[in-house]
């Protein structure tokens, strides 16, 4: 690295599909003590924000931008949030920007080289790929139209990282097929094996990992603003939200009808909940058939008792999801 991009402020994109735990790691990158001042720009895909309530309080400064696909209708808010960004630049020395799970990294990272103020102040640091060990394979061999971009294959393709997360949940012979996967679409990033994202932060942030003349040798047309893609429009996200206080047998009931039934579909679930008789909010977050929740902090005095859930999968009936849901009310 010369010294003329030691001076850029380095970002690291953080992609991965689905439910994969980027903002589990996420989560990690903002609590260790790594001696860093980070700005994170985080995108959802979904109609009701609750990623930012996931995301554990922290002095870094959350921009959720919750209006569409990073990758898609909102690059000219990452333009402008970066350069609002750069007014403050010194408030931090890293940028991380986390990407919508469907979201192919390309026009992302097209940004810090088309946009010419961009390119004066910050510098691509990695694009670093987060993928769930145990569902990988089926995201992998989702078949998809002719037109279509598998966003799983994406990610990985324009990695310069990847980490294999939630290796507690295969045997070795299932991660070393993984590793296997990887390597037959991306064959120089190095693999980090890891658990609820606990990774050494010196092996993805700052490593000045991206090599443009590698990507522009396996996607020549990078560089071109006008390039297509299109996402599978058949996958899409279902919010739900609704006032109240829930029966947790008819809730618990609900939900593992709907996963077990519907599982394969649905690839995120997430949620903020109002259990009857408890003064604490229940978070959950969901990948296909499993599901992982805890008791948050409490509800405050003049908050209203509210649940809200996204549901992000293929063919998704939002009549049915919302209605069945609201069985689980207490009268």
């Amino acid at each position: 690295m010369d010294a003329s991009t030691d001076d850029l402020v380095p970002v690291t994109v953080l992609t991965g599909f689905l439910g994969s735990g980027k903002t589990t790691l996420l989560n990690y990158i903002l609590t260790e003590q790594h001696g860093k001042r980070i700005a994170v720009i985080e995108n959802e895909f979904g109609e009701i924000g609750i990623d930012d309530a996931l995301v554990l309080e922290a002095e870094e400064e959350i921009f959720e931008m919750n209006n569409g696909c990073i990758c898609c209708t909102v690059r000219g808010d990452l333009i402008r949030i970066l350069g609002n960004l750069m007014k403050r630049k010194d408030r931090f020395d890293h940028i991380v920007i986390e990407t919508t799970g469907l979201a192919d990294p390309a026009p992302v990272a097209q940004t810090f080289f088309v946009d010419p103020e961009i390119a004066a102040q910050l510098r691509l640091d990695a694009i670093v790929t987060v993928v769930d060990a145990k569902h990988l394979e089926m995201h992998l061999d989702d078949e998809k139209p002719d037109d279509i971009e598998n966003e799983a294959v994406e990610q990985l393709a324009f990695a310069d990282r990847v980490v294999v997360n939630k290796v507690d949940l295969v045997d070795a012979d299932q991660l070393a097929t993984v590793h296997s996967r990887i390597r037959e679409i991306n064959a120089y990033a190095p693999l980090v094996d890891t658990t609820h994202g606990r990774v050494d932060l010196d092996a993805i942030l700052d490593v000045g990992a991206f090599d443009l003349d590698r990507v522009l040798a396996d996607d020549p047309e990078f560089l071109d603003p006008d390039a297509e893609h299109q996402h599978d429009l058949s996958v899409t996200s279902v919010g739900i939200e609704v006032p109240g206080e829930l029966d947790v047998e008819r809730l618990n009931a609900w939900l593992g009808a709907l996963l077990m039934e519907r599982g394969v579909d649905i690839f995120r679930s997430k949620g903020i909940l109002a259990p009857a008789g408890s003064e604490q909010r229940y978070v959950f977050q969901g990948v296909h058939m499993l599901l992982d929740g805890r008791m948050d902090r409490p509800w405050g005095p003049d908050e209203e008792r509210t649940n809200k859930l996204v549901f992000i999968g293929r063919n998704l009936d939002r009549d049915e999801l919302e209605t069945s849901f609201r069985t689980c009310l207490v009268s």
